[in-house]
């Protein structure tokens, strides 16, 4: 049987965190800034987490890393 692989994306995006929880960054923070406040746009800089619900599906795409 061959080895799984991990999804190459989600590798980029995500990184777990001491406890076990995903890392991510903010969205909406690439292009069109003109229009966003720069509170708005500090907010997008700092990193969040991923939602619990969506937590399972992350681990899975990383599973194999």
């Amino acid at each position: 049987m061959p080895k799984m692989k991990s999804n190459s994306s989600a590798k980029k995006r995500f990184k777990a965190t001491g406890t076990g929880k995903m890392k991510r960054k903010h969205a909406f923070k690439r292009h069109i800034l003109t229009k966003k406040t720069t509170k708005a746009k500090r907010a997008l800089t700092a990193s969040g987490l991923v939602h619990e619900s969506d937590e399972y599906r992350v681990k899975r795409m990383l599973a194999s890393a």
